[in-house]
């Protein structure tokens, strides 16, 4: 079965899900973006695919689902509105700038019998996959510690855009970066119960923005005229309540010396413990055999551990979703938990205590 999808934001990431969908033997039906002039950049590159003047339109036309891809203030109006239409929905992450948000998108989905799966691409990268196997098959035993890494040293999306404007974004690189390594971890590891977290968020390398100096901006260049009141910087930890513990650093411009800071996950368990890069091709698992410790470094075809993989899988699990009626697992609930985490750590940062996490 092959459906119709539309493409809520036609923006970077709406680009990549238009291409993915594609590619994944899904028709693109239809377009539609808060910024008018983007709407033709992805309805033209698709036959038949209408550019729509706005949201309602789309929602309208006859389409089966929907990627929403706008900015994170936006993703509960369309989130629902989708829902209510009737369409499956593929929701970027972050889920929403808020739990109470989260809630009403859930609330929506409830209501429906649509799909509702959250843009979590990293559980599909081979390399996550693989950990994910080790670790059901018991290899790893109980895992009592996370180390959740997402470094840049000058990489400030968009600049002065809203990317770095809170009331558009919700936050920096904690809501930006991190949940990709939260979930991840969470995912992996089975702890879906996260208590308490204490954090502290910093902004050191925005203003003023004439004089920031960026290595990447794939957002744009800055706008000289535009907004950044979020954080740079994070780091947090996390308490669950089975035991673990997750440390958590994300930077979007931090002065570390390159090559010293690997991003990727650290999982440390009673038999065996790993690090790994998201989107890399570096699996290193460390453990005993024999009496002896010994490390193991799996090996992937060349072709298969890259970012395309990644959300052709994410996309193989939407559509299996959508055709089967079952719920995929990087579903509400999972993006209402790393929202909660998130809302808590800018809660202990403001605070400067450690609060608990929202249940």
């Amino acid at each position: 079965m092959s459906f119709r999808i539309g493409i809520i934001g036609c923006g970077a990431i709406g680009n990549v899900h238009a291409d993915t969908a594609h590619a994944s033997g899904l028709e693109v039906a239809g377009t539609w973006d808060l910024i008018p002039d983007r709407v033709s950049t992805v309805a033209d590159r698709f036959a038949g695919c209408a550019a729509h003047a706005s949201i309602d339109s789309l929602l309208a036309s006859d389409i089966d689902a929907v990627a929403v891809a706008v900015s994170n203030r936006c993703h509960r109006e369309c989130a629902v509105a989708a829902l209510e239409a009737g369409k499956h929905v593929l929701l970027e992450k972050p889920m929403a700038p808020s739990v109470a948000d989260c809630d009403e998108i859930i609330a929506a989905h409830a209501a429906s019998d649509r799909v509702l799966q959250m843009g979590f691409v990293c559980r599909g990268a081979p390399v996550s996959q693989a950990v994910k196997q080790y670790i059901d098959a018991g290899r790893f035993g109980r895992i009592y510690h996370a180390k959740c890494a997402f470094y840049r040293r000058r990489g400030i999306p968009g600049l002065g855009g809203w990317f770095t404007t809170k009331a558009e974004s919700g936050g920096g690189p904690l809501i930006d970066l991190g949940v990709h390594v939260l979930d991840l971890a969470m995912y992996l590891t089975g702890s879906h119960q996260p208590v308490k977290a204490s954090g502290h968020a910093v902004s050191c390398f925005g203003t003023p923005i004439a004089d920031y100096k960026f290595t990447s901006m794939w957002s744009g260049p800055p706008k000289l005229e535009g907004v950044f009141d979020v954080e740079d910087g994070a780091v947090a930890l996390v308490r669950f309540a089975d035991g673990m513990t997750l440390e958590l650093n994300v930077t979007w411009a931090a002065n570390l010396p390159e090559g010293t800071h690997p991003n990727g996950i650290t999982l440390l368990g009673e038999k065996a413990g790993c690090h790994f890069d998201v989107f890399g091709d570096d699996l290193n698992i460390a453990t005993e055999d024999q009496g002896m410790i010994a490390d193991i470094k799996p090996y992937f075809a060349d072709d298969r551990n890259n970012k395309d993989v990644a959300w052709l899988n994410q996309y193989r699990q939407f559509i299996e979703a959508v055709e089967q009626g079952v719920t995929p697992h990087a579903d509400g609930a999972a993006g209402r938990r790393v929202q909660s985490i998130i809302d808590a750590i800018y809660r202990s940062s403001e605070a400067k205590a450690e609060v608990e996490v929202e249940a």
